[in-house]
């Protein structure tokens, strides 16, 4: 039982969101995890993200001039593999014309593919991505390795594709070369030691918003170190920090072209008794939402 203070308020249990809702932001979960090349439970992860919201403080979601931010929860869209990919990306387009930003729970990163679709809409040809993944995520097929080679598939330009945090010993010759192809911007993890995740963020957003159309952030947390995300199946030794994670996150949140922004690759079910993985993926919910507040009145909803 967590302790209650009426002067130290906590995140989460947000109201649930209804059609013809408003609010500045809208919480969803895409628990997608049939296709995940590591099968394991990734389906939990959503319901452990909002129970670890409760651990902390609902500051990031006022504003500067002391008003504070309307988020809602959307609550879980359900079966979004295979055929329920559609459903999953029209509530996600549904929600985000009510909303300055959607915040994706997955789920694997086949959750990137509706979230992304989603928050895009018709805009496709004029969209951006930014992933922060270990992975190029160019694979064949349809899996949670696929997710940036189907939308690019889909009509995103690679050149307006940013990729951070990408270690080249788990990824392979023929992907890196996929993604020189289209034209998408690589950051190794070996580069960002000497690039502040400010710098690089804040270049690949830009980038990403080049063509006026809408931005969707994928933060795989797989891009972290295994010793803080040890329930992603597929994080390294030598992967980013938390507190670089949680940056980006920040920085993707006050971006005023990010409409949409992914949480993935955790399974809840695999994490450490202390939940490190699923706090720090709570952690990013707060710090995007922070980063929402930043913006001016007139750019939320």
């Amino acid at each position: 039982m967590l302790s209650h203070d009426p002067l130290w308020p906590r995140a989460g249990d947000w109201p649930a969101w209804a059609p013809g809702s408003r609010a500045d932001a809208v919480v969803v979960g895409i628990p997608t995890w049939r296709t995940a090349l590591s099968p394991g439970q990734a389906h939990t992860t959503p319901a452990a993200i909002r129970d670890a919201l409760r651990y902390y403080s609902a500051d990031s979601l006022t504003r500067p001039d002391g008003s504070e931010l309307t988020v809602l929860d959307a609550g879980d869209v359900p079966e979004p593999d295979g055929a329920g990919e559609a459903a999953a990306t029209a509530r996600v387009a549904e929600l985000t014309s009510t909303a300055a930003l959607v915040i994706v729970l997955g789920g694997d990163n086949a959750a990137t593919v509706p979230a992304a679709l989603g928050s895009w809409g018709a805009a496709v040809s004029t969209a951006g991505l930014v992933t922060l993944d270990a992975h190029h995520d160019l694979r064949d097929g349809v899996t949670n390795g696929s997710p940036v080679r189907r939308l690019i598939e889909a009509g995103l330009a690679g050149a307006r594709v940013s990729q951070l945090g990408i270690d080249p010993l788990a990824n392979s010759r023929a992907y890196r070369a996929r993604a020189h192809e289209h034209g998408i911007t690589v950051v190794t993890r070996a580069e960002l030691l000497s690039t502040p995740i400010e710098s690089a963020m804040t270049a690949a957003l830009d980038r990403a918003a080049s063509a006026g159309g809408p931005v969707h952030v994928d933060l795989d947390l797989d891009v972290c170190d295994r010793s803080v995300a040890p329930g992603c199946p597929a994080s390294v030794p030598g992967g980013v920090s938390a507190i670089e994670l949680r940056t980006a996150a920040r920085l993707a949140g006050a971006h005023p072209a990010v409409t949409s922004i992914d949480l993935t690759e955790l399974d809840a079910m695999r994490d450490t008794p202390d939940q490190r993985t699923i706090r720090l993926a709570a952690l990013c919910v707060l710090e995007a939402l922070a980063g929402l507040a930043s913006r001016t009145a007139g750019e939320s909803a």
